[in-house]
């Protein structure tokens, strides 16, 4: 873009008074809205910081119940006395010894156990179906494997239409 040659004072004058004017509704306008941005950009500052949640109060130790004179107090064994905290029965010994036996890259340590953890059903697993897709395959027993019986050709025949797929169904076509 070229450069007008004809600037005459007239029209410096009237570029002066243009930039000057620009400059000071700049200033007015930050003068009379600055605040109300500068709010804006710290709620929007303030939006995209994590949410702290409140720190809970420490609990205060249940004080157990009195116990009857009457009968004398046995000490009761630390199994009996601890809630159940997991989900899964525990892991008998010779199975969780599998897991310090080698490493998983020779098939050995984490990776037997696994596979042999994965052999159990899940009833002797998990005291309950954790998730609804456990009730599926909850108590269904062993899985009984089915022998195909037939040769190839007649599933294929007993598959696939005789009369092409858009024809009327013949009778020779049905099963009996």
């Amino acid at each position: 873009m070229s450069r007008q040659l004809s600037m005459d004072t007239v029209r410096q004058n009237f570029w002066k008074e243009e930039y000057l004017r620009e400059k000071m509704l700049r200033c007015e306008w930050h003068h009379k809205y600055g605040s109300l941005v500068k709010a804006r950009q710290k709620a929007k500052a303030a939006a995209r910081l994590p949410l702290k949640l409140p720190a809970l109060p420490p609990r205060a130790p249940l004080s157990p119940p009195p116990a009857p004179k009457a009968v004398p107090s046995r000490a009761s064994s630390p199994a009996l006395e601890a809630p159940i905290q997991s989900e899964m029965y525990p892991v008998p010994p010779a199975t969780r010894a599998l897991l310090y036996e080698g490493i998983s890259h020779d098939f050995q340590g984490r990776y037997r156990y696994l596979s042999t953890r994965k052999l159990d059903m899940p009833e002797k697993r998990y005291l309950f179906p954790i998730t609804t897709s456990f009730t599926y395959g909850w108590q269904l027993g062993p899985p009984v494997k089915q022998e195909l019986v037939s040769c190839k050709m007649c599933r294929t025949d007993s598959f696939f239409r005789k009369n092409g797929a858009f024809a009327l169904l013949d009778p020779r076509d049905l099963a009996l």
